[in-house]
């Protein structure tokens, strides 16, 4: 046995480990105490320093030692000469390294290093540039070190076009860089932006913010530049087809540019004396003012759905006698002064109604507006997945992609095809089948509003598409009637209150419970909810605000097996005088 190196046990190294433990933690417990007390007696010295220092190397997520290694470093500042404070702060930024090579992805690290280079005299940004690259170099992924980076980029004044090579770069050696994608996606507006002639909804670049800074506001991005995109895009996708990153910018580059804030819809009525004004976005009736035959008028706003303090319409009633003899014409002027514009509406002699809008064809909603080149590419680029496909005939991404490609190009000439490749995706994706089946709602609804508005008519008729959700219900104010029947919604959302106008529901066959949406339809006479799933008096409640239901079909729900029903009904619905069960 002489020569032989004595090896212990199991039971003794784990002994000594914990004993090892207990020692680092006694002195790590102790150091803490101490520097809580000199933070209690207002201690602003280089011990404390150290002290916080010790302990930051070891755990550079103590969030208090951060805030009082500050408030030291900002006393020394106001007894300091500022080159002490510059090597002061010098010393600290080489400390904060340390740190990150202990945890790379520490909050408190990257905040204080900002905060650092904020108050140092004479800032190195070009070395925490050359931090970033070492840093993203080793994690591509590190989003503190990103967001660390565009704070440099702005306060150095980096140019755009440098910064989009940085991410030629980190692209080209890995398609899968996420990050990279959507730094890209920030830069590209800056630097090739849209031209102001064409449709632009995007707030002008701030005053305050250097030319070619990625934190100023940004427009779409040119056509130009957009057709070179997708060749770099294709080239990734086609590289490895499974990965997401591509993918998500190409939707990006597909996407439509978000519309303009204004006053889309006004709507004014003898019956009940209102107007409904409808906007182009969600927004506040701030500044929302009504101007009657020269006149202001005194009113007040409410919103649909009810106590939304951001929505898309907005209601209000005149006093009685103001609007109602029909003998009388009246011109209305809606000033938002907000984003100073208006609109007009004349409510002529013997008309019980009347409204000026724009159309979602006028406005090209649901597709975004195509030159000649731009739909040329497209069509390539719609023939370059199609390949793609046969390829990879049950990859995702292709499949999702070629849909928005169809959807970009004619979405009501592509409607069936898009409905099969939808039918596709649940079953090569069936974990995300929910979603797939929402976004095709989403997508039919708006072929339905199109075709609505060719033939000019206030049907709104959707049923046997296997409908799971309901959207774009602001486009449906002036809907009369609408047929949702045989579709699979499960619920009326509290947005169909928007619907000011409708007379006739009929939502037969779906899977309904709740009837949220159908309060304060002013104007609904008939509903028919056969086949669903009501199966109690309560559920039924948000009808008692709509005046005018006369005609109500339960048949077929469980509720029609609950005793003394109709007694009940009719002390909750007194307006409902035909009532089927």
């Amino acid at each position: 046995m002489h020569g032989r190196v004595k090896l212990k046990s199991t039971a003794q190294q784990e002994e000594e480990k914990r004993k090892e433990r207990e020692k680092k933690l006694k002195i790590y417990v102790a150091t803490r105490d101490a520097c809580f007390n000199k933070r209690k007696e207002g201690a602003m010295d280089d011990e404390a320093l150290q002290l916080t220092q010790q302990l930051l190397s070891a755990n550079p997520d103590f969030a208090t030692l951060w805030n009082y290694r500050r408030e030291i470093l900002m006393h020394l500042e106001t007894v300091k000469e500022e080159d002490e404070v510059q090597k002061q702060f010098d010393a600290e930024l080489v400390f904060l390294e340390t740190c990150l090579r202990v945890n790379p992805k520490s909050y408190g690290c990257w905040y204080h290093r900002g905060w650092v280079c904020g108050r140092q005299p004479k800032p190195n940004w070009t070395r925490e540039l050359s931090l970033c690259d070492e840093c993203l170099a080793r994690d591509d992924r590190n989003f503190h070190c990103w967001d660390y980076r565009r704070m440099v980029v702005k306060e150095s004044g980096v140019p755009v076009d440098q910064e989009l090579q940085f991410t030629d770069r980190l692209i080209g050696s890995n398609f899968s860089n996420y990050s990279s994608w959507h730094y890209r996606s920030t830069l590209l507006p800056l630097l090739h932006p849209q031209s102001p002639d064409l449709p632009v909804t995007c707030p002008k670049s701030s005053t305050n913010s250097p030319p070619n800074s990625p934190h100023t506001h940004s427009h779409r991005v040119c056509e130009e530049q957009l057709l070179k995109e997708y060749e770099l895009v294709q080239n990734a996708f086609f590289t490895d087809p499974n990965d997401q990153s591509a993918w998500f910018y190409y939707r990006w580059l597909l996407g439509r540019a978000e519309r303009e804030e204004m006053i889309s819809c006004v709507y004014m009525s003898r019956e009940g004396e209102r107007v409904v004004v409808a906007f182009s976005r969600p927004a506040q009736a701030v500044g929302l003012m009504l101007l009657l035959d020269g006149k202001m008028q005194k009113v007040e706003w409410r919103s649909a759905p009810p106590s939304v303090r951001h929505s898309p319409v907005w209601i209000c009633e005149f006093p009685p006698g103001t609007i109602s003899d029909i003998n009388n014409e009246h011109n209305l002027t809606v000033h938002w002064t907000e984003k100073y514009t208006k609109r007009e509406c004349a409510l002529y002699t013997g008309r019980a109604e009347s409204w000026c809008r724009d159309t979602a064809t006028d406005q090209e909603l649901f597709r975004s507006e195509l030159s000649v080149e731009k739909t040329s590419v497209l069509q390539s680029e719609l023939q370059s997945c199609n390949q793609l496909m046969e390829l990879e005939p049950e990859n995702k991404w292709c499949l999702l992609t070629i849909i928005l490609l169809m959807r970009a190009l004619d979405p009501l000439g592509y409607e069936k095809e898009t409905l099969a490749h939808f039918q596709k995706l649940k079953e090569v994706d069936s974990m995300r089948s929910s979603y797939y089946s929402d976004l095709c709602s989403k997508f039919m609804i708006e072929n339905t509003i199109l075709k609505m508005e060719y033939a000019e008519v206030r049907v709104f008729s959707i049923s046997e598409k296997n409908l799971s959700t309901l959207c774009h219900l602001d486009q449906l104010l002036l809907v009369t009637h609408m047929n949702l029947c045989s579709n699979q919604l499960s619920r009326i959302p509290p947005q169909f209150s928007m619907l000011q106008c409708l007379e006739v529901l009929e939502v037969d066959d779906n899977l309904i419970e709740s009837l949220d949406g159908l309060s304060n339809l002013p104007k609904l006479e008939e509903l028919s909810l056969k086949n669903n799933q009501i199966s109690k008096i309560s559920q039924l409640e948000p009808l008692a605000s709509c005046p005018k239901l006369t005609r109500l079909d339960l048949r077929g729900n469980p509720i029609t097996k609950t005793d003394n029903i109709p007694a009940e009904l009719s002390e909750l619905l007194p307006s409902v005088t035909d009532l089927m069960l």
